[in-house]
């Protein structure tokens, strides 16, 4: 966290008496303060300095600190603006909170509580030009909803942009949600065959009969039912790019089809023996290991090198943790827009949370809580009140350890004498109470661990634990 000296809090009063008071306060706690006896020499200081929080009197003469903050806002939007009122002017005070003053505080005033409301508006400008940052990045970002910097990402993006504009096929794996179609679309519109269509065919949800007539289309009379001509998914894709998802599943006789496919150039539609050219860019997906398929026989191995022409290893989200800011606040402008939610960032302790998570479900997971939160959250601000159960209260943990217990969380800045009792409190939960097991896994003597409870006891007022 950035030093208090490196902030700046413009003051203006036009009570002398009361503007040196303030200074005090706030020198005191480390702030670089400025001081301005009117709205004019306060205009002067917002021109030449970077202020954070002006601090205002809202009566003054020539210029009220409503009109001052009006002229604020085009001279220093960034400048977060703090009211001094007294109670008759409340009223005032709150019409100047809708052009956009952070908040207003009576006199007679109380150095806590002053100094409090200007570290909140601090928080909050500091979270608004975060959160404009990640929109600056996104919108520099890689280009079709491929959001990351990672290396990880950085560099199987390379490898599509490589790939993209030949004819090879391209196989990708990962792990189910990590965005395999996403990439898909990104290698097709690389190509030259951008301009026609990208067809997607999910081989795990269509039954083998319904799977072969489907890629392979069908006559009329092929089967029952079939009462008229159909073409299939690879005439569809004619010229452009098909895309076969969960390509592990397809069955033996349909991978012979597509091998030939690959091999031939051509296929027959269902109950036609016309030969039809394929002229298309195949790209495969699978979250299965594809070797081991091949080895236990479940798949052809001579078609598993036809579709392993260019393997693209898709990485789980775990392996680009960096990249969960960017992605969160991706997924809030596209929900926001989506559900016309005035939904403008999220809290920090909301995002450590979510970036300490390991993201089982991977990318979609976390785009389904984000969608979530966005429609469900009664704030500007999503927190983490606002996403599911399993996260509340995790403040910068990672879920999965807090979960099973495995793990304790220790925010930087914790003493060492706190960072004990955690320790200790959350051993003997682990040992469902055993001190003497407690003392074994932590290395001490249990004598240790009495003493510890009872100094605990003492602070929280209770008697002492007998031996």
């Amino acid at each position: 966290m950035e030093a208090e000296s490196s902030k700046t809090v413009l003051l203006v009063d036009d009570e002398t008496a009361h503007l040196e008071s303030l200074t005090r306060i706030f020198v005191k706690e480390g702030f670089h303060t400025l001081c301005a006896e009117s709205g004019k020499k306060a205009l002067e200081l917002l021109r030449q300095h970077h202020v954070h929080v002006m601090l205002t009197d809202l009566v003054m003469p020539a210029m009220d600190g409503h009109e001052l903050l009006k002229a604020c806002r085009t001279i220093s939007p960034e400048t977060e603006v703090v009211l001094m009122t007294a109670f008759g002017t409340i009223e005032t005070a709150v019409e100047a909170m809708k052009d956009g003053a952070y908040d207003f505080v009576t006199k007679p005033l109380k150095k806590v509580f002053i100094t409090k409301v200007v570290k909140q508006a601090l928080d909050k400008q500091k979270l608004l030009l975060e959160n404009r940052s990640l929109r600056r990045q996104l919108e520099s970002i890689r280009p079709h909803d491929i959001i990351g910097q990672s290396p990880a990402i950085v560099q199987t993006i390379k490898t599509i942009q490589q790939a993209g504009p030949s004819s090879a096929t391209v196989l990708l794996t990962g792990e189910s949600g990590t965005g395999k179609e996403l990439l898909a679309r990104a290698i097709h519109r690389a190509s030259p065959r951008a301009d026609k269509s990208f067809v997607t065919v999910n081989c795990a949800a269509l039954p083998e009969s319904i799977l072969e007539s489907e890629l392979f289309g069908y006559e009329r009379g092929a089967f029952t039912g079939a009462n008229r001509r159909r073409e299939g998914r690879f005439e569809a894709a004619h010229q452009g790019t098909l895309f076969l998802d969960e390509v592990g599943e397809l069955s033996s006789t349909t991978q012979v089809k597509l091998l030939r496919v690959l091999q031939e150039g051509e296929f027959e539609r269902l109950g036609s023996n016309d030969t039809i050219k394929a002229d298309l860019r195949l790209v495969a997906a699978t979250n299965q290991d594809l070797e081991q398929a091949v080895k236990q026989k479940r798949f052809r191995e001579d078609l598993y090198y036809r579709l392993d022409v260019i393997h693209v290893r898709v990485p789980p989200l775990r392996e680009r943790m960096g990249d969960v800011p960017l992605l969160v606040n991706f997924f809030l402008r596209r929900y926001a827009k989506k559900n016309d939610k005035e939904v403008q960032g999220i809290t920090a302790r909301a995002m450590d949370v979510l970036s300490s998570h390991l993201w089982p479900g991977n990318v979609r997971e976390l785009e389904n809580v984000i969608e979530r939160a966005v429609v469900l959250s009664t704030d500007p601000v999503i927190d983490i009140n606002d996403l599911p159960e399993q996260f509340s209260g995790l403040s910068g943990v990672s879920s999965e350890r807090a979960m099973d217990g495995r793990g304790v969380y220790l925010p930087v800045g914790t003493s060492l004498e706190e960072a004990e009792l955690t320790l200790l409190k959350e051993t003997l939960k682990a040992t469902a109470g055993d001190k003497n097991l407690a003392a074994k896994l932590l290395g001490v003597a249990t004598r240790t661990i009495y003493r510890k409870l009872g100094s605990m006891d003492k602070e929280q007022g209770q008697p002492e634990q007998d031996e």
